[in-house]
């Protein structure tokens, strides 16, 4: 990968809008995929084996999490109405718009797989991917 293209983003405002219609703001999205791409790379070393098509996806997926925090109903996690007193309760899942991978996108990347390897007793060496 050429010097300037490690540190661009993954996917662009116009990804994430092929996947999410009703985009609300593309300067910030491009914004946000800047972060996504780089969380990405800080946090899963594994990362430069996934496809392109992945890591839009991934990176896409990040970015809409956090722009829905708070928007509409989406980011809901729970929510419960009373029609007696009148009452309403609304929980976020990602209140305050994190960028975070989940468990299956880190899988996706190659982190937290599982690898069997042996170390040789009498030289050292190492049979396997540690």
């Amino acid at each position: 990968m050429a010097e300037d293209e490690k540190d661009q983003p993954f996917a662009s405002s116009d990804d994430l809008k092929a996947r999410w219609p009703d985009l609300p703001d593309t300067k910030l999205a491009d914004t946000l995929l800047s972060d996504a791409s780089q969380l990405i790379r800080d946090t899963c070393p594994g990362w430069a084996h996934a496809s392109d098509a992945t890591l839009i996806a991934i990176a896409c997926a990040m970015v809409k999490r956090a722009m829905i925090a708070g928007s509409d109903n989406a980011g809901l996690s729970s929510t419960q109405e009373t029609t007696g007193p009148f009452s309403q309760t609304l929980t976020y899942s990602n209140p305050t718009g994190d960028l975070y991978l989940t468990r299956t996108e880190k899988q996706r990347l190659g982190q937290g797989r599982q690898r069997a390897f042996s170390i040789s007793m009498e030289t050292g060496t190492t049979v396997g991917q540690p």
